[in-house]
């Protein structure tokens, strides 16, 4: 889900585990040489939902990568079939409220581009909500530092591994 961290815990845990981070939103911006936001006013949501699948997929195929996903990427089932078939998943997950509080500024997000951002959000988490759960892992990060959510991914990591 968008405002949980995936870009912050990402690269912490690409850091301690040696690996390649990858952040699938910006190599799309740094492909089409654009924001997100902009892909989305310009060319629309189906434009960017290909393009995604397309990059996810691609890098997906990496080894000793931690990636970021988009927040509406594992809802394509290509992406998600790929991740369980590839990958180990982890859900960070945050609740509404604290999401509210994370993205009520942002302009970057061109899904909470709505009036009522509460209502927006909490339609978008219990939308996705059946969905992300089929990640291999579900952290809840609501009262969790960083270095902590990095911790218990490396701790189920390590287990998944051996």
């Amino acid at each position: 889900m968008m405002g949980v961290g995936k870009t912050t815990i990402g690269k912490s845990l690409a850091k301690n585990l040696s690996y390649n981070f990858t952040d699938i939103d910006r190599v799309i911006e740094n492909k089409e040489g654009t924001s997100i936001n902009l892909i989305f006013k310009n060319k629309g949501e189906k434009y960017f939902r290909k393009l995604e699948n397309k990059i996810s997929l691609k890098e997906l195929k990496n080894k000793k990568s931690v990636i970021s996903l988009g927040g509406g990427a594992f809802i394509d089932n290509s992406i998600r079939r790929i991740v369980k078939d590839l990958t180990i998943s982890f859900w960070l997950d945050v609740s509404v409220d604290e999401l509210v509080k994370r993205l009520r500024k942002t302009k970057k997000r061109p899904l909470l581009f709505k009036k009522n951002l509460n209502e927006t959000i909490n339609k978008i988490y219990l939308e996705r909500k059946k969905i992300y759960s089929e990640a291999d892992h579900r952290i809840k990060c609501n009262y969790l530092s960083p270095e902590e959510i990095v911790d218990q991914i490396l701790k189920l990591y390590e287990k998944t591994r051996n």
